[in-house]
């Protein structure tokens, strides 16, 4: 195996030389994880202790003999000892080294029967618009539904439904705070976007972000809610992490297009949610086909083919949705209604209304009285 860093050792060194070791599932460095507790070089000896989160129990044999060969290939040092701290095994016994805690288990939001979280592993393939149509057309089959924009750097939810320039109410204090939803198009709202200007920037690092995205899972009114819906940030972050920590999951939409790049990246995201013991309920295809408003026969892979299909059978999960690119008539166009309200015939509305049913009838969900 190949050395980090070809040097003498001290504390610091030793420990930028496992930046390079990788969590299998989001491809996200151990050290940016938080997964080394602390290192301390006594030389000839490295004494490491590791914090592994329960979803990680699988790659603790691994990690721990990478870290090995990493540092016992310098040449002052001869033997490394690994300790585990707050780690839970896979047989539910607590790591030996630890301090006889277990990692928090998930908890359940009151009334919410089903989570499920939209995700993509890159930008700009869509992914909120599949959320938001998703949320909606829920809603039009009868179902109580919560939408959560989980995407705290870029909120777009609140601009696509036209509802930015207004502030959810907030009643009580403390702990008992409760957010109030935005009502409109017939889903419950949430979003960083309601609470903050239009050109003010989240600056956060990691648990800030987890901070607020549990207030708007466990502090936010939702009621009674046969589904939320959960619009992630691109990639394989904090907020997906968070997410996966925080509420037992219905499970994950993944969203790519038929583009190699898309598919790459969909694949990373993919990977981290089966890591993470997180249902795939399935792949939805974005941009699929092109299709002309004055040749609605006529069909033209501007993206490439396949992209979609490709990820569904490498994983034996299904391909839920193949979603076409329409340009609608713009006469009584309105810019901030989703697509399968404003144009319910379209074959985009359509295709989301399979979704739904793919959706239900994978969660084993029936449809309400």
């Amino acid at each position: 195996m190949k050395r980090c860093f070809e040097i003498m050792l001290t504390d610091e060194e030793a420990l930028n030389s496992l930046s390079c070791l990788k969590d299998s599932g989001s491809d996200r460095s151990i050290l940016e994880l938080g997964w080394v507790d602390q290192l301390i070089v006594r030389s000839p000896k490295v004494i490491v202790r590791l914090n592994l989160p329960s979803y990680a129990q699988g790659q603790r044999d691994r990690i721990a003999k990478e870290i090995k060969d990493i540092l016992e290939s310098f040449e002052d040092i001869d033997s490394v000892q690994i300790e585990l701290s707050n780690t839970t095994s896979n047989n539910g016994e607590i790591g030996h080294g630890g301090h006889g805690q277990s990692q928090p288990s998930l908890q359940a939001i009151p009334d919410v029967k089903h989570v499920i979280a939209v995700s993509s592993g890159k930008g700009g393939v869509g992914k909120s618009t599949v959320a938001l149509n998703l949320a909606c057309a829920l809603s039009q089959n009868g179902y109580k539904v919560g939408l959560l924009d989980a995407d705290i750097y870029g909120p777009n939810i609140p601009i696509m439904l036209g509802v930015s320039d207004k502030a959810p109410e907030v009643i009580g204090s403390g702990s008992d705070q409760k957010i109030i939803p935005i009502e409109t198009c017939g889903i419950a709202m949430v979003s960083m976007g309601l609470l903050i200007d239009d050109n003010q920037p989240v600056i956060w690092r990691g648990p800030m972000l987890n901070g607020i995205i549990r207030q708007f899972l466990y502090q936010a009114d939702w009621g009674e809610r046969d589904f939320l819906v959960v619009d992630l940030p691109p990639g394989t972050g904090d907020a997906q992490l968070s997410l996966a920590q925080a509420v037992p999951m219905s499970g994950v939409l993944i969203v790519t297009t038929p583009q190699k790049v898309s598919l790459q990246d969909s694949r990373r995201g993919l990977a981290m949610f089966k890591q993470m013991n997180v249902p795939i309920l399935g792949v939805v295809e974005n941009m699929s086909v092109f299709i002309p408003p004055d040749q609605p026969d006529r069909e033209y892979s501007l993206f490439g083919t396949g992209g979609g299909q490709t990820l569904s059978t490498e994983n034996s999960v299904p391909l839920l949705a193949k979603l076409p690119l329409e340009i609608q008539d713009e006469k009584d166009h309105k810019e901030y209604l989703p697509i399968v309200l404003q144009y319910p015939n379209s074959i985009t509305a359509k295709a989301f209304r399979q979704l739904v049913r793919e959706v239900v009838q994978t969660i084993s969900l029936n449809k309400p009285e």
